[in-house]
């Protein structure tokens, strides 16, 4: 039987050849169902591009991938470091894709395993459509899920329950029984999950110690300081507000920072505030936090990935790492 063609894949999608180039070389500017159709031939007809003969003659193509949304959540810049000092000293450069949230990623995703141009992928916070992980997994391109995990990729994550019932149990045993949280609205699906798990370890937690947080008291807003800023300010006018607030994450919190600040109250003396993750600021705004490891699980998913490009039959991998509660200046 012959060799599929990019002549062949072209005539099976109903779309030009220079369309398939773009959709090989450039997804994201192929309109989804397009990209689908000639994603279906691709995969029907067994093509592989011309240009991966020199890659396969090699066997490696020497490069893994890191895709998340470094623009949007510059979290994940702390993440790359750990990737990078995974492959230090290794022959593996890093490509980098960021993008903005899981629609944006998955016409880049759709692509990866067909071009062969990677060894492996990394994908941080994005999770996977059926269709992009049936592909990844189907063309055997290695990949290694961070922070977002499916059962049948490997994968680097932490508890984001565990992470809000630790807030709730220093919260409580410092006192309080008024509580706010201010988190991400579901307009951000990539990090909705999140929030929902953080928010519902944070009530488990009051819950123990007989105290709950109404809805009342529960805000969901962009991801931005004024939106937060604001959203607070909401819960500092009620008739009996808050006296500590737990914010999604440590933007979240400079947000309810500066509505304290606005409305006249000391913290932590008048609130406490407590953020989630330790990033870039929280230290500069001596800000009491959930530390996650970026930096380790970086290197951590990377090692599972390098570990998987050399083993592809080794057995999925999922590793759950520690948080930690940092006690600085506003709890």
């Amino acid at each position: 039987m012959s060799r599929a063609t990019i002549y062949d894949v072209a005539e099976r999608a109903q779309v030009s050849i220079s369309t398939v180039s773009l959709a090989l070389n450039a997804p994201m500017k192929v309109r989804a169902t397009t990209l689908s159709r000639i994603m279906t031939a691709i995969d029907e007809l067994g093509f592989t591009p011309r240009a991966d003969a020199a890659s396969r003659a090699r066997k490696r193509a020497g490069r893994i991938g890191v895709m998340a949304p470094f623009t949007t959540y510059p979290t994940f810049a702390r993440r790359l470091e750990g990737v990078l000092e995974a492959v230090n000293g290794l022959e593996y450069e890093v490509v980098v894709y960021d993008q903005i949230s899981a629609a944006a990623a998955a016409p880049v995703l759709a692509g990866l395993p067909v071009t062969h141009r990677l060894d492996g992928l990394l994908v941080m916070s994005l999770p996977l459509t059926p269709d992009v992980a049936e592909r990844l997994r189907v063309k055997t391109l290695p990949t290694v899920l961070v922070e977002l995990a499916r059962p049948d990729f490997s994968s680097v994550s932490i508890d984001d329950a565990a992470g809000g019932r630790l807030v709730a149990d220093e919260l409580t045993a410092a006192g309080h029984t008024r509580f706010g949280f201010v988190g991400e609205t579901q307009a951000a699906p990539d990090f909705a999950s999140q929030c929902r798990e953080r928010l519902a370890g944070f009530r488990a937690g009051l819950r123990d110690a007989e105290l709950d947080l109404p809805d009342s008291r529960v805000r969901l807003v962009e991801n931005s300081v004024d939106a937060a800023a604001q959203a607070a300010a909401e819960l500092l006018d009620a008739e009996e507000p808050p006296t500590a607030v737990f914010a999604h994450d440590d933007y979240l919190a400079a947000g309810v920072l500066r509505a304290a600040r606005t409305c006249g109250l000391r913290v932590p003396d008048d609130l406490a505030v407590v953020g989630f993750d330790d990033g870039d600021f929280a230290e500069a705004l001596d800000l009491t936090t959930v530390r996650q490891p970026f930096r380790e699980s970086g290197r951590v998913a990377t090692q599972i990935l390098l570990d998987r490009v050399r083993e592809p039959d080794r057995p999925i991998q999922r590793t759950r790492l520690e948080l930690s509660y940092v006690r600085r200046g506003t709890a």
